[in-house]
């Protein structure tokens, strides 16, 4: 089986990954993990989400992958003793201390070796098998050579990064939000001073950051070298880049694992992916070493999108009317798309806009306003609605 593994950085976030189709979500509590700008989850949210989850049948990861200083040990056991006591079905770990302590606790936890340990071939897997790691995510940098020998001298569960974010140094071990900023990248501080434009010599502003991941292309390769679990970046993103982007990658891994993928629908889903960020994104280390086509040098725009235009919370059948909360600005004479998970993607224009009491307004200006809208296609909750920008027939 291959899994899809889905961000989330909230309840809220997990219940719309699996949703739109993730076969697994990784999540950080409150401590111990490298987003700590996300909201992260407490104790009684870890238990949730797991017993959620676990009801669909889909498996929870949480990740515990700072690299620890004295301090941060404190209440480390007990956190590792509860998450066990959760059931939940793995934890992601970098520091070797992690791993030493379950064995000393005797735990039965399933040990993910994150990316942070920046693995990249077969002798450092078998050490870290010799501790008792089942799953490697592998570096972001590894490529296909990298992937294929360490799954055919170790045999182990081969996890990678598909899309979202990349670091300018190997697997997020940087130093220099700690020196600019006095913020621990390594302890979920980072400031990404990468992205900061600077003045050098009076010349044009500088960056240093490389283009998102984006593993399209390679997905299908990926999966005939072994690679078990297919990771998506950005436990701080939106639900709509969430459903965006799981059900693209759902539906194009279901597509190749029945041989019916052509390169028109992917070159459709590539379009999707590439409009729902704000970067450019590209395989990156995968098939050869980024050159200055997968780097930023000159200051850029990162515009954020406003496609999003609608949640749907409610359809009724029997007036073909969908009960949508509002995300961005839209009017009468729009021209939007529906999607979700359980229907083909279909294209609307809008011609009367109803409010909360059902009378007639031309536009949704206020924030999660809720209005209503005819429409004899059927919905589901959790449903979404965007501006339309192409038409999947254009790519077919």
């Amino acid at each position: 089986m291959i899994e899809l593994l889905a961000p989330a950085g909230d309840l809220e976030r997990l219940k719309f990954a699996i949703h739109y189709g993730a076969d697994a979500i990784y999540i950080g509590g409150q401590n111990y993990s490298l987003r700590a700008n996300a909201k992260n989850f407490s104790l009684k949210e870890i238990k949730e989400a797991i017993s959620y989850a676990h009801s669909f049948n889909k498996k929870v990861y949480v990740a515990v992958n700072i690299v620890f200083h004295e301090e941060n040990i404190i209440g480390l056991d007990d956190y590792l003793k509860y998450l066990e006591e959760v059931n939940v079905d793995g934890i992601i770990v970098s520091d070797i201390l992690v791993i030493k302590r379950i064995k000393e606790l005797n735990l039965k936890l399933n040990i993910c070796l994150s990316t942070q340990a920046s693995t990249l071939n077969a002798r450092n897997v078998r050490f870290w098998q010799s501790l008792g790691v089942t799953r490697v995510v592998l570096a972001r940098e590894a490529s296909r050579e990298n992937i294929k020998r360490i799954k055919e001298e170790t045999g182990i569960e081969v996890e990678t990064f598909i899309h979202g974010a990349m670091c300018t140094s190997i697997s997020g071990k940087c130093i220099l939000s700690n020196y600019v900023t006095n913020r621990d990248s390594n302890r979920g501080g980072c400031a990404q001073i990468c992205r900061w434009p600077f003045k050098i010599d009076g010349k044009p502003d500088l960056t240093i950051t490389p283009k998102d991941l984006n593993m399209i292309p390679f997905i299908a390769d990926e999966i005939s070298i072994g690679v078990n679990s297919f990771k998506i970046e950005g436990r701080m993103r939106s639900i709509y880049y969430i459903a965006t982007v799981i059900l693209a990658y759902r539906q194009m891994i279901d597509k190749i694992l029945k041989n019916t993928l052509t390169t028109k629908e992917e070159s459709y889903y590539l379009n999707i992916l590439n409009r729902c960020a704000n970067r450019e994104s590209t395989p990156q280390f995968y098939d050869k070493l980024p050159g200055v086509n997968e780097q930023y040098f000159a200051e850029r725009e990162e515009l954020s999108n406003q496609d999003f235009l609608g949640l749907v919370l409610e359809y009724d059948e029997e007036n073909h009317l969908a009960k949508i909360e509002q995300r961005n600005y839209f009017e009468v004479g729009y021209e939007v798309q529906f999607f979700g998970p359980n229907m083909e993607t279909f294209n609307y224009k809008i011609n009367k806009i109803y409010n909360e009491n059902k009378e007639l307004i031309d536009v949704a200006r206020h924030p999660k306003m809720i209005i209503y809208l005819e429409i004899n296609n059927h919905l589901r909750a959790m449903d979404m609605m965007r501006l339309k920008v192409f038409d999947k027939k254009d790519f077919l």
